[in-house]
């Protein structure tokens, strides 16, 4: 059984944007080790309803800290363009259940390009509020034809894939634990797995649980600095 990181995303979450932006960057290393990646489209909203947890903004503790985390967050993804929309909290419900059409009708490739696409769409200037159809299509015109647009988006809005994102979303929440997102699965080589929550403090943990060889972070002495710019 091969290694396998699943990962589950909601264009809602800009650190969901971190994490896709890092898995793609690692993923031509992660495949050498034999390692797949794949994406999965999740509804946020849902997983913390079902889960009973609370989006950081709308508790003042999760608030206030969150100011500082998303700040750090970006420098060290180097992603400080993204702002919070003035439409948020985002409603993703129409853009994920289209993303689930796209992964079912169209190559990997494809699929990966319109998925990241949603969150630069959505959290960097100008931003477009994708919860609206005509904001969609245009938005889908970028990497779509006319005929292709219309039947993503009427495949959005179909019961099949309308139940899709309720189901996964369903899954990952009754048998994995998901409280949030960016989620993962990750199975190891010998078919064992484990869940992995956010966007800048799991890669270490699962580089390890998938038996990686991977670099830890180190505090250089003020001579080894002055040495290291040299």
């Amino acid at each position: 059984m091969g290694a396998k990181i699943d990962c589950y995303l909601d264009c809602t979450s800009f650190y969901g944007y971190l994490a896709f932006k890092h898995l793609l960057k690692v993923s031509r290393g992660l495949r050498s080790h034999g390692v797949e990646v794949e994406f999965h489209p999740v509804f946020l909203g849902g997983i913390n309803v079902l889960s009973g947890n609370k989006p950081p903004w709308s508790l003042p503790a999760k608030a206030k800290y969150s100011v500082f985390d998303s700040a750090r967050a970006k420098k060290y993804f180097d992603a400080t363009d993204i702002q919070t929309p003035e439409f948020f909290p985002i409603l993703s419900i129409l853009p994920q259940r289209a993303m689930w059409y796209i992964k079912d009708h169209y190559p990997n490739d494809k699929f990966e390009t319109a998925f990241i696409a949603l969150f630069p769409a959505l959290w960097i200037p100008p931003q477009s509020d994708l919860s609206k159809v005509e904001n969609f299509r245009a938005h889908l015109l970028h990497n779509f034809t006319p005929q292709e647009t219309e039947s993503i988006i009427a495949g959005a809005n179909s019961p099949e894939y309308k139940e899709k994102l309720t189901a996964v979303t369903k899954k990952v929440v009754e048998e994995q634990g998901a409280f949030g997102c960016p989620w993962y699965w990750v199975t190891n080589a010998q078919g064992k797995g484990e869940p992995f929550f956010g966007s800048d403090r799991y890669v270490h943990f699962m580089w390890e649980f998938l038996d990686l060889p991977w670099r830890d972070i180190q505090l250089l002495s003020k001579d080894e600095a002055q040495k290291a710019r040299l």
